[in-house]
């Protein structure tokens, strides 16, 4: 079975926004965090019209090829205007964690209305491949309920001072491993096994 897993781009100071995301600005003010995917020159085998540097890519493509589903919140999921109607990963399904209906969604995609049904509905969807967490808050979720594995920052070198922040309040200490550092061109890698 595959491992859950939540890998962001986030700020120096731990936002995944900048100020005012909204629909079809779901970064806000902080379109800097994606700027690493697009200023190299490594085209990424996974996600077509990305360019990466090449201490990027080997880490970036590792990763997303890993993924076979991926669990996302209702505020990444309505600022990024339904992703189309398909996924944020190109080959996997999408599982939009919400307590409101969603009338609106495709073939691609799956309603679960809390954070265990969401992730065994990923877990099935992914077919032995990883499941991946979009959204802070589905992290928050995810991490309170004991199920997730692996926590990656993709660390850009910037202060923000306001958005939405990847970590959210948690009922208890999570304990980390770092596993591995990669440092790359305008972000620094950094992937976290979770304790149990």
């Amino acid at each position: 079975m595959g491992k859950v897993i939540s890998a962001h781009s986030v700020s120096a100071d731990g936002y995944i926004t900048g100020r005012n995301p909204r629909a079809g600005h779901g970064l806000g003010d902080g379109g800097m965090l994606f700027d690493w995917y697009f200023d190299g020159d490594t085209p990424s085998q996974v996600f077509d019209g990305f360019k990466l540097s090449s201490a990027s890519a080997p880490v970036f493509d590792s990763l997303a090829a890993r993924v076979g589903a991926v669990v996302t919140g209702r505020n990444t999921y309505e600022d990024s205007e339904h992703f189309g109607g398909g996924s944020p990963h190109p080959k996997a399904k999408m599982v939009l964690l919400s307590h409101r209906p969603a009338p609106e969604l495709t073939s691609r995609q799956t309603l679960a209305t809390n954070v265990e049904d969401a992730i065994k509905t990923a877990l099935e969807l992914a077919e032995g491949k990883d499941v991946g967490l979009m959204g802070g808050g589905v992290l928050a979720s995810a991490l309170e309920a004991g199920l997730v594995d692996e926590v990656i920052l993709h660390q850009v070198p910037i202060l923000l001072g306001q958005g939405r922040p990847f970590f959210q309040a948690l009922p208890k200490h999570i304990n980390l491993n770092l596993v591995e550092v990669v440092p790359a061109p305008g972000v620094t890698h950094v992937r976290y096994e979770v304790q149990r």
